[in-house]
């Protein structure tokens, strides 16, 4: 069983952190058109099935099998999950999104 290298692992870490922007940026923008869409449970399902794929098979590649690469991956994936919620609340809390309708409709 052979360790990746220290470049190795922080280039699993920003292919994660790019995994969890696509996963959790498409997870935003699905629930901003699906408000307005003609056929939201299509649009729901298209995009987690999408997003999933993407999601699982950008794990399997980066890891190559290896658990070190699989972890630094998870890790980037992770930071950017606790990123985009902190930044989806503040925009959230902003007086432009209760004026534009988008108040607060669930806690």
């Amino acid at each position: 069983m052979m360790t990746s290298d220290p470049a190795t692992l922080l280039l699993a870490v920003v292919a994660g952190a790019l995994l969890g922007l696509f996963f959790f940026g498409g997870l935003w923008w699905t629930v901003r058109r699906g408000l307005t869409a003609r056929h939201p449970a299509l649009l729901f399902i298209g995009s987690l099935l999408l997003r999933m794929a993407v999601a699982v098979g950008g794990f399997w590649w980066v890891s190559d099998g290896q658990w070190d690469r699989l972890l630094a991956c998870l890790v980037g994936f992770l930071v950017v999950r606790l990123v985009m919620t902190r930044w989806s609340r503040s925009r959230r809390d902003t007086p432009d999104a209760e004026q534009a309708g988008e108040g607060r409709h669930a806690p």
